[in-house]
């Protein structure tokens, strides 16, 4: 019943030119035809679009889809959910269209955060094509690249995904916030799917009003990631965190401020680690190098 990769995010936003603009423009992500529901849809591979920004009254993160290799690894992981007391909604045709799906269900975790639980892998065939010549992104079977959800229950939220998603540990973190020695550590768990990503979802232990602490997406050059860290530059995108390399999964990459509020990681050169033989780690250090934050205004 383990999910197989993070298959897409959806958004809401008040203006999808803002969108269009940071995505397209400034990233170099391509733009889909648009969705039935009137949804801005971005593609960086093969995939119809990995991103779904859906018109709405609020500017925030909606819900990652979490894809399963068939139907009876979705059918056992709602099975397992429904018998721990979940409510798991069984969407109808249209909505999984709307996701190029064969089956969707939908639920939350024990923090609230939506997911999509699906399965169908649709294709389309055609090629991606940046209007900024990027040479591509990292996908296939590791899916989109990952999510960072905040979850103030820590542990229960970790333990829901362990459970019933079938996700494994990679590495956890405990952040010192504040010079205060007796202020609590920030933690936060990396965990892996079914694929060789380091991971493909990350928890962390406080809330926050955009729904999402980040995204990631893994550029296949360093080279990709420099000129769209210019291109931010030059669009006044704010920065959220320089360029540097993390010390759990090795990725280089800079974060820059999405018009959802929330943070999208732009990186390279990520670690995929043997599942058989990793032994679950504990980064004391963030970063290797680089990576200074702006604090949020």
């Amino acid at each position: 019943m383990a999910t197989s990769a993070l298959g897409y995010i959806v958004v809401s936003s008040t203006d999808l030119a803002q969108w269009r603009h940071f995505a397209v423009s400034t990233l170099g992500l391509m733009e889909a035809p648009a969705g039935a529901d009137g949804s801005l849809r971005l593609r960086i591979d093969e995939r119809p679009f990995r991103i779904v920004i859906q018109p709405g009254a609020a500017d925030r993160f909606l819900a990652a889809g979490w894809e399963f290799r068939d139907e009876a690894a979705l059918e056992a992981c709602c099975a397992g959910l429904r018998a721990a007391g979940v409510a798991v909604v069984d969407a109808d045709a249209s909505d999984a269209a709307l996701r190029a799906a064969r089956l969707l269900r939908r639920c939350t975790d024990p923090d609230g955060n939506p997911l999509e639980l699906y399965v169908g892998r649709s294709l389309d065939y055609a090629p991606f094509a940046s209007p900024h010549g990027l040479s591509g992104f990292v996908t296939g079977d590791l899916g989109m690249g990952h999510v960072v959800l905040p979850a103030p229950q820590l542990e229960r939220t970790r333990a829901f995904y362990q459970q019933h998603l079938g996700f494994g540990d990679s590495d956890q973190m405990w952040l010192q916030m504040s010079p205060n020695p007796t202020d609590p550590k920030l933690g936060i768990y990396f965990m892996h799917a079914a694929n060789p990503r380091h991971h493909s979802l990350a928890l962390m232990g406080a809330p926050v009003p955009s729904g999402c602490v980040h995204i990631m997406l893994e550029a296949k050059s360093l080279d990709d990631v420099g000129y769209a860290l210019d291109r931010c530059l030059a669009d006044n995108v704010t920065i959220s965190s320089t360029l540097g390399r993390h010390s759990n999964d090795g990725m280089v990459s800079f974060y820059a401020r999405t018009p959802g509020g929330f943070d999208l990681e732009f990186g390279c050169y990520g670690l995929q680690p043997d599942w058989s033989t990793w032994v679950p780690t504990t980064s004391l250090i963030p970063d290797l190098w680089g990576h200074r934050w702006t604090p949020p205004a």
